[in-house]
């Protein structure tokens, strides 16, 4: 385990990593998400033994986006098991952007990912509950148990993504045809958009990701959210496709099972150790945060965590 000093270093280096990343704007097919002020960059470190430190507006709330994909699939492997989710949805990057129409048509209509919009819908179909709302409130109490505090829907966020989701209802109904959809495909929908709408900050995604990395005991709160084993396949799946096509070349610079979202934020998980959160809005062409990826790698490369290239003993 890093000492503090190690930890705040490397928050050091990820805000001079950050700051001198540019390009990338803000996503603008989501009205909300256009309008959150561009120059806003959090990080934070969050262990499994309970120590949360951060840096910059890390206590900024936003959209936490497709980062709520790992966590309703934390709660429906936990009603199907992972091998359920394996069978139903798969375990496989797609190698097309996120909201890819054509990769369910190239593979008979299975998503092949739950962390592609597609497999986040077909989750959402999955989770127990005699209505939407019921669905929902499952899904918020996951993210707040992961978080260790009261999340909240924004209001606001969602309304922006309910009046813009057409994308999404038309690869619900895609599912639906292919038979990988195992709710109503519109109430499927409305339940991931509500995912998506939360409002989390970097300091809760740590916490979030460190959850993960006590195989999902909350560290700060000692609750047990998930059965041990779980995060396991969890992370296989960050490994695989958390950061859409960028994953690979996230891979190769960082070595860690990682999750982004569109509205700015970055996750990246250190199995028993630790997770490193980051959030900037302004996007690259794959999706992910500019200045969140380069922070992301530089505070794994001052922490020497690298699950391709641990240190020699």
């Amino acid at each position: 385990m890093k000492s503090s000093a190690d930890m705040q270093q490397a928050l050091e280096a990820g805000r001079a990593a950050g700051i001198a990343a540019t390009g990338g704007r803000n996503a603008d097919y989501i009205p909300f998400l256009a309008s959150v002020p561009s120059d806003l960059f959090g990080l934070a470190i969050a262990t499994a033994d309970g120590q949360v430190l951060t840096a910059g507006d890390a206590d900024y709330p936003f959209a936490i986006e497709s980062i709520s994909k790992v966590f309703t699939l934390a709660l429906v492997m936990e009603s199907i098991s992972a091998a359920g989710v394996r069978d139903k949805i798969g375990a496989d990057p797609t190698g097309l952007p996120f909201n890819s129409v054509m990769a369910l048509e190239l593979h008979q209509g299975k998503p092949l990912s739950p962390l592609v919009n597609a497999g986040a819908i077909a989750t959402a179909s999955l989770v127990v509950g005699d209505n939407a709302d019921d669905c929902w409130a499952k899904i918020l109490e996951c993210q707040r148990a992961f978080a260790g505090r009261k999340i909240e829907l924004s209001n606001e966020v969602n309304a922006s993504e309910q009046s813009t989701n057409f994308h999404n209802r038309a690869i619900g109904w895609l599912l639906c045809s292919a038979g990988s959809c195992y709710s109503d495909p519109m109430r499927a929908v409305d339940v991931y958009t509500r995912q998506c709408s939360t409002l989390v900050t970097a300091a809760d995604l740590a916490v979030m990701g460190a959850t993960l990395a006590a195989d999902g005991l909350n560290p700060v709160t000692g609750e047990r959210v998930i059965t041990p084993g779980n995060a396991a396949p969890i992370l296989a799946e960050m490994a695989m496709e958390g950061l859409y096509t960028y994953s690979g070349d996230w891979a190769y610079t960082v070595g860690l099972p990682g999750k982004s979202g569109v509205g700015g934020g970055i996750l990246a998980v250190v199995p028993g150790v630790l997770a490193i959160a980051a959030f900037a809005p302004p996007l690259d062409e794959a999706g992910n945060s500019v200045r969140g990826v380069a922070a992301a790698q530089a505070m794994a490369a001052s922490l020497q965590y690298n699950l391709y290239n641990p240190p020699r003993r």
